[in-house]
């Protein structure tokens, strides 16, 4: 009974997943009409464009349908040809293909294999001074990524700056977002660090992140890209609210933002005599009079002998007598038409002129060299002399950068429609999140809806990999024939059948009082009248000759206790049993020839 409720139980609990499952896969079956039921999902939701609360530098939302404030770029590339040197890169302001959300829109990246550049003025230049910088985007791989990127650059608040000459030598502070080629997946945080005594900006880039950026670059889903530089010289990279690279400016970053103290002395020469080998050949050394430097290293076999069937005047190739010329050739054009070669079917064994194998020459020695040992005169590798670095400098507050005052796109992609949106610059953490949520946040809870359930993507894998099949049945069969296998109730088969059983009475041990209260009962019995005697040996003898003849005797209850407690005696402690009735026998006495008989035949039944 406890096997068959365990099943039961089982089974219920099976067919309550069954039925969640197919419906389920009712649901995926249906996903086109369900598709459009979240279409009417997009609708119901009310979508309003985010508005900043706080102080912000630059906020876009493209919701407009118009590019206001943005400025496309008419520079041309250097040291490139003329025809693909310029930005003529189209961009567009459209909705999202998948996952639709009626007035949101974007700026999205049009052309293939084409540069593009469009930027726009922030508000207010942002000053590095004492309050931390967030900067934070979405992007969309609509179709993918082939190769391209979809970073910004903050363009330094410099005189020269003129949007429409924006190119990629625009001078820029800060440059941040995904960049992929082949599959090498990036997300750049880089910044131009001035050097205080030369004047110089060299580039300084972040450490790569801890974790996996592929599929960032490829579900074609909206992220949210964010980055936290703080007063304290700290930063933060985040994706969809993630932290996913944080570190120091001053040691986070390569190259480092301060020089060594010394450096290598560039007028410094090696000397001449400087010697840097470790070991020399040992010029006490001479080459053995029997070694044989003529000895090739390999000859040839003269124990081989050519295989049976080896066909000398057979060649290797053959054309193919199957094969047909193509009925556009053109012999004026394409010349004599050849068939193909294909291996000789005769040359199972071999074809051509056979020749004996080569084989590793044991006489073989090489050329004598005379053995290495440790160089006296070794000085150890040269190395020039350190000096102090005249342009060393202690930059201990690298996050005061260079202000900025426009965000640019500078962008070359081999693949289009790379969707861009809700720029936000802000010194608070909480402003930008709050932008997040009234944009991005309403983005997700769209493309949560419409994403496929497990079942529906099962079966999509199963259109590339028909093998899948197998793997799923034999995972849901598996389990179900273990289950079966360990809790299937077991039928046990009635040894005996249609017979009635008698419960034994215990037996009760044989202790040496119950013999010693036997014996006295014997010893009465002894003392009755002699008639009395004789009967009982009558019945005595009567009793043996039954035992004789096989029939059932009927024993009286003293004799059946003490056969009973012999019994019980012999399973539990035999040895102490004999010893006890050794002690009784030696307490009645040789002369008790009535006791005397009832143990033998006592022992006689046993």
């Amino acid at each position: 009974m406890r096997f068959q409720g365990f099943w039961l139980c089982l089974g219920l609990l099976f067919i309550s997943v069954n039925a969640e499952f197919m419906d389920d896969s009712v649901e995926m079956e249906d996903f086109d009409e369900n598709s459009e039921e979240t279409d009417e999902l997009s609708s119901e939701i009310k979508y309003k464009t985010p508005q900043p609360v706080g102080e912000v530098y630059f906020t876009e939302t493209f919701d407009s349908g118009r590019l206001a404030g943005w400025v496309l770029s008419k520079a041309k590339k250097d040291d490139i040809d003329a025809e693909i040197s310029i930005y003529d890169g189209r961009w567009e302001i459209e909705e999202l293909k998948e996952n639709r959300i009626p007035g949101d829109r974007g700026l999205v990246l049009k052309s293939r294999a084409k540069h593009h550049a469009i930027s726009a003025v922030l508000a207010k230049p942002f000053i590095f001074a004492d309050k931390p910088l967030v900067v934070q985007y979405e992007v969309n791989f609509q179709d993918g990524i082939d190769c391209g990127g979809a970073y910004i650059k903050l363009l330094a608040d410099t005189d020269g700056l003129n949007l429409e000459n924006f190119y990629d030598k625009t001078s820029y502070t800060i440059m941040f977002g995904p960049d992929k080629c082949g599959e090498d997946y990036k997300l750049h945080f880089i910044f131009r660090h001035k050097h205080p005594k030369t004047g110089v900006f060299e580039e300084k880039h972040a450490k790569p992140p801890d974790v996996d950026l592929k599929r960032f670059f490829t579900d074609r889903k909206t992220h949210l890209y964010t980055l936290v530089m703080n007063p304290d010289d700290t930063f933060e990279v985040l994706i969809d609210q993630i932290v996913v690279n944080k570190g120091s400016l001053l040691e986070d970053v390569v190259p480092p933002i301060n020089p060594p103290k010394e450096i290598e002395d560039p007028t410094d020469e090696k000397p001449d005599d400087w010697d840097e080998r470790a070991k020399i050949p040992d010029a006490s050394a001479v080459k053995p009079e029997d070694w044989d430097e003529s000895e090739p290293p390999q000859i040839v076999d003269s124990s081989a002998v050519k295989p049976d069937g080896w066909l000398d005047n057979e060649p290797e190739f053959i054309p193919d007598p199957n094969a047909e010329k193509p009925f556009d050739w053109n012999e004026d054009m394409d010349g004599e038409w050849e068939a193909p070669h294909i291996s000789n079917p005769a040359c199972r064994i071999g074809c051509g002129e056979w020749s004996p194998p080569m084989i590793d020459n044991p006489k073989y020695k090489g050329i004598w060299r005379p053995p290495m040992i440790d160089n006296p005169n070794y000085q150890g590798i040269w190395s020039p002399r350190k000096i102090p670095n005249p342009d060393y400098f202690e930059d201990n507050h690298p996050f005061l950068l260079t202000s900025f005052r426009a965000l640019g796109l500078e962008l070359w992609s081999m693949t289009s429609d790379i969707y861009f949106d809700n720029f936000i610059i802000c010194s608070e953490k909480e402003v930008a999140d709050r932008w997040a949520a009234d944009g991005w946040g309403v983005k997700i809870l769209i493309e949560n809806a419409n994403e496929p359930s497990i079942f529906k993507q099962l079966m999509s894998a199963t259109e590339q990999r028909p093998w899948l099949w197998f793997i799923y049945l034999l995972t849901a069969a598996l389990p179900i024939a273990l289950i079966g296998s360990f809790c299937w109730p077991r039928k046990v088969k009635k040894k005996y059948e249609d017979v009635a059983f008698e419960k034994l009475d215990i037996c009760k041990p044989q202790t040496k009082g119950a013999l010693e209260q036997e014996v006295k009962e014997e010893k009465a019995a002894l003392e009755k009248p002699v008639d009395l005697e004789e009967e009982k040996k009558q019945s005595d003898g009567e009793i043996v000759e039954k035992e004789e003849e096989g029939e059932p005797e009927e024993k009286s209850e003293e004799e059946i206790e003490i056969i009973e407690g012999q019994e019980e005696g012999n399973k539990s402690n035999k040895s102490g049993s004999e010893d006890e009735m050794k002690e009784a026998d030696e307490s009645t006495g040789s002369g008790d020839g009535p006791i005397k008989s009832v143990r033998k035949r006592r022992v006689r039944k046993e």
